[in-house]
């Protein structure tokens, strides 16, 4: 893992801290851009799946719902609107060992939550036969939407506290000539996702190991999403992917908490690339985790 170059003193926080992909950490590999497809849905819906030609499968997650209508983006960035409604078999896989079943309303499809849709053709759009997700993943959504959230609350005070906290982060950088960033590496997600890939974990660790062997080196953890989905969900999904960033480095490589500052996220603010493709979105799924020295601790150690 290679140390990125040395910033200047003339570097804002945001952008600052997010040195373009030097040493980069991998959660998955960037695809190639694709062009989003949008599909619409008209009429009434029917009272049974008879006779309908069945339509495609779709893995995304819900970006989007409006009264009897969900959007569902796709890993490429393709968004396809879909009818549901009581007709439409909704189930959360969980329980022990994953082999449970729940059966579900449409008020449990929530934002954010990744999806697999078996759809079917009705009219110039497309009907819902079957949506399955993951009874976790729908607990998180729901957390997220009610505020409790166990790390980063959607609910005002929380929303308080944690802009509170980026103040705070910023007041301990806000001057960037107090600093030398003597390295950086970025973990990338997959859509909607905040977990760590095996081959991430293992980088991250080698990257503290980096970084410890450097007297007095910090490390400053900043979360960030694409431009997909809304600036609430973003927010808290940066936070999470910080969060969870932050927890590795402590708990697995060793990290001590007291050389962490602290983490925030920054939602689809400071993109490194263009958000209107997908290859561009991809880079902007990331966490960047930059070391961090005291320039007056160098000075001091240079005699």
């Amino acid at each position: 893992m290679n140390l990125a170059r040395k910033y200047s003193a003339a570097l804002a926080l945001g952008a600052a801290m997010v040195l373009p992909f030097g040493g980069s950490v991998s959660a998955q590999e960037l695809p190639a851009e694709t062009t989003s497809q949008n599909i619409n849905v008209y009429g009434n819906l029917p009272a049974s799946l008879d006779g309908l030609a069945e339509g495609p499968e779709i893995d995304g997650f819900i970006s989007a719902r409006t009264g009897s209508e969900i959007t569902v983006t796709e890993a490429n960035g393709a968004t396809t609107s879909v009818a549901v409604g009581e007709i439409t078999d909704i189930r959360a896989r969980g329980g022990f060992l994953g082999l449970g079943r729940t059966e579900l309303s449409t008020a449990s499809l929530l934002n954010g939550i990744p999806v697999t849709v078996e759809t079917v053709r009705w009219e110039d759009g497309l009907l819902a036969s079957r949506i399955r997700f993951s009874a976790d993943d729908l607990e998180t959504a729901e957390m997220i939407r009610t505020g409790t959230e166990q790390r980063f609350a959607l609910n005002e005070e929380a929303i308080e506290e944690n802009a509170a906290a980026a103040e705070a982060l910023r007041g301990r950088v806000a001057n960037i000539d107090q600093y030398n960033v003597t390295g950086v590496t970025n973990v990338y997600f997959d859509t909607g996702r905040h977990n760590i890939s095996p081959v991430a974990q293992r980088e991250l660790c080698d990257f503290a190991t980096q970084a410890s062997a450097t007297d007095g080196a910090q490390l400053l953890v900043v979360g960030y999403t694409d431009s997909v989905g809304n600036q609430d969900y973003n927010q808290v999904l940066s936070e999470r992917r910080a969060s969870g960033v932050v927890n590795y480095l402590q708990q697995q490589c060793g990290w001590a908490p007291w050389r962490m500052m602290t983490p925030t996220g920054m939602a689809e603010a400071d993109p490194a690339a263009d958000n209107t493709t997908e290859a561009g979105r991809a880079q902007n799924r990331r966490v960047s985790v930059n070391i961090l020295v005291s320039k007056a601790l160098d000075e001091g150690m240079g005699g």
